[in-house]
């Protein structure tokens, strides 16, 4: 059986805009050995799967300096201080997009990486998603929208052209919502 490690200290080594770092030194439960673990500290991260109600879903492009590229994604962002992720996922839509819902429903979290990073990523599903303003890009960001009928996400993750691992697994929630409440609706 496996069991938890005791974290015997911790120290903060690094502070960033969007994250930190950490070090733990952790007693292995087996061989009672020390040993030093990185962690990164980030706030929680929220996507949205937003759909209109022509069954188009909302996309953005923008430049993702990790990659160097321009990546095919849909709205979200970091979760702020005080605000809960539905909160956020309701603030990126509108500031990335111009849109707005009334319909929301969360469909997923995951850990995005739990071998170094201590931060979880929400996925809302906001439907019937209405364009109320123009987009109000943060100072860093330069967003293209699109819409893109649903029928063709799974061809865009499948064709590699969209390759960001969250958003791939936000299309993963948003496929299994749909099997899920179809057949619960069919009964």
């Amino acid at each position: 059986m496996i069991k938890k490690w005791e974290v015997i200290r911790s120290q903060n080594v690094n502070s960033y805009r969007v994250f930190s770092t950490r070090k733990d030194i952790s007693l292995s439960p087996t061989t009672g050995e020390e040993h030093d673990f990185y962690v990164v500290e980030a706030p929680d991260w929220v996507n949205v799967v937003a759909i209109t109600p022509d069954d188009e879903i909302i996309l953005i492009e923008q430049y993702r300096h990790g990659i160097r590229s321009i990546t095919l994604e849909i709205p979200g962002g970091m979760v702020d201080d005080g605000e809960s992720p539905l909160e956020a996922g309701k603030r990126e839509l509108l500031e990335e997009t111009g849109y707005e819902s009334n319909e929301w429903v969360c469909i997923g979290k995951i850990n995005p990486n739990p071998a170094i990073q201590n931060n979880a990523c929400y996925t809302y599903l906001a439907t019937n998603a209405k364009m109320v303003q123009a987009p109000s890009f943060e100072g860093s960001e330069d967003i293209a929208v699109s819409l893109t009928p649903s029928t063709d996400i799974m061809s865009l993750v499948a064709e590699g052209e969209i390759t960001h691992a969250l958003v791939v697994v936000a299309f993963y929630w948003y496929f299994l919502y749909n099997q899920h409440y179809r057949r619960l609706t069919d009964k």
